[in-house]
């Protein structure tokens, strides 16, 4: 007798966020996108995803997420370059877990009410942070679950009940997957800066600068290419022959070499069944 196998189901991808509120065109140092949970806190995942997007070690992301507290950026020569990341943890469980960073004026202005009102750091980085959001995002803060009907919320997100936990962020992605077109066309996605440098043979630094800045990074005799579109990055790495295309029409035509590159793209068949399979799921 034979034994039917069961195919192999796909581990399901971890979910960090299932309520998502952009107030980023608000003006800065308000400029943020509400991330929430209803659902468990996956620590391990959470922790790993916000110590590599804030620079935080790993060990103490986990600390700050169970305990709370602050997190100073350490000094570079002798210079502050960055301010702190804060993580706000209510032990009775009556509010949601927040965590936020403050910018160098931002931090200089808690360290000050700390000294002039004997607060504690994590609470004067609150008072701060909060001071400078949108009135609309104040307001919600202000109301359980902020404010949300859960009579109209999709039904994954509301079984999980009320907010576990809010990420105010300013990173260019809530979900952390980067998609990227490679030369024979096809859409490889990687799901943090690691994977990123690794598939593409640069070094952490290298993808963190132009995953956040955008522009291109000659790899090998190819290049990468990033455009930052609506605070979110598109990526595509060009072959040899597409690259020498490029630099051909800016030398000719006196294109930028992002324009150049988008060009030699549009006019590659293989990369355009990649940017068409991206469209078509975009929109399913």
């Amino acid at each position: 007798m034979f034994k039917i196998k069961k195919k192999a189901e796909k581990p399901k991808p971890t979910v960090l966020y299932n309520v998502v509120e952009d107030y980023s065109e608000f003006d800065a140092p308000g400029n943020v996108t509400v991330c929430a949970m209803t659902l468990t806190e996956d620590l391990t995942a959470h922790a790993k995803i916000l110590a590599e997007s804030y620079d935080v070690p790993l060990d103490q992301m986990t600390t700050l997420l169970t305990e709370g507290g602050v997190y100073i950026y350490p000094q570079v020569s002798g210079i502050l370059t960055r301010g702190l990341f804060a993580c706000l943890v209510d032990q009775t469980g009556g509010s949601p877990k927040q965590t936020f960073v403050l910018d160098l004026m931002q931090f200089a202005e808690a360290e000050q009410a700390v000294r002039a009102r004997g607060l504690s750091l994590i609470d004067a980085a609150l008072d701060v942070f909060q001071r400078t959001l949108p009135d609309q995002l104040k307001a919600k803060l202000r109301q359980k679950n902020l404010g949300l009907d859960y009579r109209t919320l999709d039904r994954a997100v509301a079984k999980g009940g009320e907010i576990k936990y809010i990420d105010f962020r300013k990173d260019w992605s809530p979900h952390f997957k980067r998609l990227c077109i490679m030369p024979d066309g096809r859409l490889v996605e990687t799901g943090g800066l690691q994977e990123f440098a690794r598939l593409h043979g640069i070094t952490m630094s290298q993808a963190k600068q132009l995953i956040e800045q955008g522009g291109t990074l000659d790899v090998q005799d190819e290049v990468l290419a990033c455009q930052i579109v609506n605070g979110q990055p598109a990526v595509a790495r060009f072959s040899a022959a597409n690259y020498a295309k490029a630099k051909n029409l800016v030398a000719g035509k006196g294109l930028h070499l992002m324009d150049a590159l988008s060009e030699v793209g549009y006019n590659d068949p293989a990369m355009m069944r990649g940017l068409a399979r991206k469209t078509l799921s975009a929109q399913a």
